[in-house]
């Protein structure tokens, strides 16, 4: 994660701010997999642009080959995952933690991931996958999820001074996504708190029904958060008591080894 303080990021209204910029990455932004091809009218929607002003973007992404045209539907090309490889290649220790992912699912059987923090999400950075089905949707590098309602995002969300961690609750809704999700943003900071404490975050079934998730922070030699590490299964097939004991020392393990092995 940087190291960047939020006393050093610069507001919109910063004259080195670059507008135009900002705009563009909100238009690519705004296609996901509910949106993965979208008219003129559906991409001002979204990024509330008018018009006028998402046309230009679409057009100059177009001309650099991010965005394709077909008759009135625009979409991503593929030249667009070269934004994201540019991070992956940026970030060496990802392969040495792909590693002890993959030594996870052997030992236990059970699906592993890398994540770190981006705004109020976590962002699935490496990933070794069980043969089991966890989740409707399919989890991959690149899958950005709710920080709220995950082990990981609570991970590495106690590891946020308080002001900032004050700051995200305060701007967050929380949404039911089962009968066992936290909803209530004391409840939610009480649980951070607990995380903070005990250096370990446990979700069960809040995001999706049977999705149970164990996570740790994950540090290299001289103390830098590279992000969390967790292990995901199936609460019909994993119970607590196993969670809690046997894969939270594989995983304490795991995370000492990625510490000993990497240095800034």
């Amino acid at each position: 994660m940087p190291d960047t303080s939020p006393d050093d990021v610069i507001k919109p209204e910063n004259r080195d701010y670059v507008t135009a910029l900002a705009s563009g990455l909100d238009v690519i932004m705004a296609f996901d997999d509910a949106h993965p091809r979208m008219t003129l009218s559906e991409v001002a929607e979204r990024t509330g642009m008018n018009r006028a002003k998402a046309r230009r973007f679409l057009l100059t992404l177009h001309s650099l080959g991010y965005v394709r045209k077909t008759q009135r539907y625009f979409e991503l090309t593929p030249r667009v995952l070269q934004l994201g490889y540019s991070y992956l290649a940026s970030n060496s220790y990802r392969n040495v933690i792909q590693k002890y992912l993959e030594e996870i699912t052997d030992q236990c059987g059970e699906s592993s991931s890398l994540g770190v923090l981006d705004g109020d999400d976590v962002i699935y950075v490496a990933r070794s996958s069980a043969p089991h089905r966890l989740m409707a949707i399919t989890l991959s590098v690149g899958t950005r999820l709710p920080a709220a309602y995950t082990s990981m995002g609570r991970a590495l969300l106690a590891q946020l001074p308080e002001p900032e961690l004050d700051a995200y609750l305060e701007r967050i809704t929380l949404e039911p996504h089962t009968a066992k999700t936290i909803t209530d943003k004391g409840e939610l900071k009480a649980c951070i708190e607990s995380v903070r404490r005990h250096g370990y975050a446990i979700t069960d079934q809040e995001l999706d029904s049977g999705l149970r998730s164990l996570a740790v922070p994950a540090f290299d030699a001289n103390g830098r958060l590279l992000g969390a590490i967790n292990i995901s299964t199936n609460a019909a097939r994993v119970d607590m008591e196993t969670l809690t004991s046997e894969y939270l020392t594989l995983l304490r393990d795991k995370a000492k080894a990625i510490q000993s092995s990497i240095s800034s």
